[in-house]
């Protein structure tokens, strides 16, 4: 079969092999993988030994390729970790979001500039929804995991236990595009230091006997995850975020058991049809920054 030949998903998924990146099938049209749950695992092919995730299928054969992208038109999913990429998402501002909200290019210009960095020269795709995409090499010896937020607002980072839609793939009608074919760069130093930076130390909490009673914080953590529930593709992420950072306080306050909001919120999130590893971090870090920044009860607005 020649290039021109190929239908375009099975040349964009062997493109992205040729590269060295291990790909495997996402949803005709959307993000989340077209691959089997660990509910629905049968144990054999691939799973003889035991249920294998999209991460530990990924693959750059070839012959394997051009077997899964045979049986339907298949977006592209790039596993970061198995590739050794990090890939910078500098999302865009969503419907729901405050009016002049910087996108995350912006964000992110601004932090080149206070970093005294130029913006790094590197393969950048344009992604569906208009945002941007980074890839970067990831550095020798050192095993980066995903970030939500961490490096500013609309700012996510993708390694081990991600993945990216590759380009070539279409979600609700758009394509994701090569805007900058450019060799792709190791990550800068700086980059590298920002996402391993160890976080300030937590601040006392102060935890107070509850004056609302858990009423209130039961109807938030309901309030909320029926919110990220609602969310549509494209702000999945920065939602799940947000809400659990607006439950944490209550999880500071005493008012909520942590492994219950955890629980929550992952069950939500994932509902949505974001990875669990996925989920788990995002939650992670949005509880982590709530309890080291909340307020006692008295003095919180």
């Amino acid at each position: 079969m020649t290039h021109e030949a190929r239908p375009a998903l099975l040349s964009a998924a062997l493109d992205a092999a040729t590269r060295g990146w291990a790909v495997f099938p996402l949803r005709p049209g959307g993000k989340p993988p077209a691959l089997h749950g660990e509910a629905s695992c049968h144990g054999i092919g691939d799973c003889t030994a035991g249920h294998r995730k999209w991460e530990q299928r990924a693959t750059t054969d070839p012959d394997r390729i051009q077997r899964a992208w045979s049986a339907g038109s298949f977006n592209v999913g790039i596993a970061t970790g198995p590739s050794r990429l990090v890939v910078v998402d500098l999302d865009m501002p969503k419907l729901n979001s405050s009016k002049g909200t910087p996108s995350g290019v912006t964000t992110f210009e601004a932090l080149c500039e206070r970093a005294g960095q130029a913006a790094p020269a590197t393969y950048r795709v344009r992604t569906a929804s208009g945002g941007k995409h980074l890839y970067f090499t990831a550095p020798p010896g050192i095993r980066l995991t995903n970030t939500a937020g961490l490096l500013g607002p609309l700012i996510d980072t993708r390694a081990w236990g991600g993945y990216v839609v590759a380009p070539g793939s279409v979600v609700n009608g758009h394509a994701y595009e090569v805007t900058d074919p450019a060799p792709v760069a190791d990550l800068p130093t700086w980059l590298l230091q920002a996402l391993t930076a160890a976080p300030a130390p937590a601040q006392p909490v102060r935890i107070q006997a509850p004056r609302f009673g858990n009423r209130a914080a039961d109807v938030a953590l309901e309030r909320e995850t029926a919110t990220v529930r609602a969310t549509t593709e494209g702000g999945r992420n920065e939602q799940l975020l947000r809400s659990a950072r607006a439950v944490g306080r209550f999880v500071a306050w005493g008012d909520l058991p942590r492994h219950k909001v955890e629980q929550a919120f992952q069950e939500a999130g994932e509902s949505t049809g974001l990875p669990a590893a996925e989920c788990h971090t995002t939650i992670r870090s949005a509880l982590n920054w709530s309890i080291r920044t909340c307020r006692p009860r008295g003095t919180a607005a």
